[in-house]
């Protein structure tokens, strides 16, 4: 085992990726340099035509990607923040997503979406936001959410792998965090949700951020309340047995989410529970998401995005 950065767990998952099969391509705006980090060093390994740089255009790299990936390359599209993947919606929640399906399952599509998601360090409305409703929303794309490194690594080498469109949201405030890595090549499965710590008392289903904000709160409410915390790692496909197993366990619920509360993912979650695993709740199920406001710019961000506070006062609130 060897401890690596969330970054860089990304960044070597690419490069492994990209060694393993020369149809893996990297594009969009600044990855030879690396934004965040995430693709910094690959152009000097792979040169620019396997590390390609764009013009300003998210709907040129989501096309782009779209169409190699249908001529048979695995491309990974990095749209830097998530809230640009808006620009490209109709590639991306459209083409992508439904062609296909559209096209009878005689094309494949095997392409990523990578995009920096979340709030936390002040850069406003439009470079905040944690989109995963929208993405999970729409049917033919498939939806991760990494927390740790080795997550962000196995997921990221799945994704690539696979033959559809995925989206891949790694969060800005994560990329330091730091994690063990096998020293051998391994993947994860889709649809394979984690128990990140055991517990009793209450289930608190949480994705990206979150779920270091439920470990933390399990950690200060250890001897009171015993607070299993569980990663659904990726969103569409949803492991939701596991979560099932875990509420049937538990009997209380908690979900967070960095998204929007109103439609969001925190809803569909809960409902799914509700539908099969009524009898089994003894409280209300409580969320904790995203104010649904604007993630506003500098200090006040804090009063719209969803915290380790609030995560523990709505465990304390379904445990009454």
């Amino acid at each position: 085992m060897k401890k690596l950065p969330y970054l860089m767990a990304i960044n070597e998952a690419l490069d492994e990726e990209m060694a393993r099969d020369n149809k893996v391509f990297i594009i969009g705006e600044d990855v030879q340099q690396g934004t965040f980090g995430t693709t910094r060093g690959l152009v000097k390994k792979y040169g620019p035509d396997r590390v390609m740089d764009t013009p300003l255009s998210e709907t040129a790299v989501a096309g782009a990607c779209i169409g190699s990936s249908m001529a048979g390359y695995r491309p990974v599209a990095d749209m830097m923040f998530a809230d640009f993947m808006f620009i490209a919606g109709d590639e991306i929640l459209l083409k992508a997503a439904k062609w296909r399906f559209l096209h009878g399952g005689r094309v494949n599509l095997p392409l990523v979406f990578m995009a920096a998601v979340g709030g936390g360090v002040k850069l406003g409305a439009e470079h905040s936001q944690c989109p995963t409703s929208v993405i999970m929303h729409t049917p033919g794309l498939k939806l991760v959410l990494p927390s740790t490194p080795y997550d962000a690594k196995g997921l990221l080498k799945t994704a690539i792998r696979d033959n559809n469109p995925v989206v891949y949201f790694y969060h800005k405030l994560l990329l330091g965090a730091m994690g063990d890595i096998p020293d051998g090549e391994y993947t994860i499965p889709f649809g394979q949700a984690d128990v990140k710590r055991e517990g009793t008392d209450v289930t608190v289903v949480a994705t990206g951020i979150m779920v270091h904000h439920a470990l933390a709160v399990a950690g200060q409410l250890e001897g009171r309340i015993s607070v299993e915390v569980v990663d659904p790692r990726t969103l569409e496909p949803l492991d939701i047995e596991t979560i099932v197993a875990s509420v049937k366990k538990t009997g209380h619920v908690v979900i967070a989410d960095e998204d929007a509360e109103r439609c969001g993912v925190t809803a569909e979650i809960g409902m799914q529970i509700m539908e099969r695993a009524f009898d089994y709740l003894d409280a209300p199920i409580q969320r904790v998401a995203a104010a649904n406001l604007p993630i506003p710019a500098g200090f006040m961000e804090q009063y719209v995005l969803p915290n380790a506070k609030q995560l523990a006062a709505a465990i304390e609130a379904v445990m009454r």
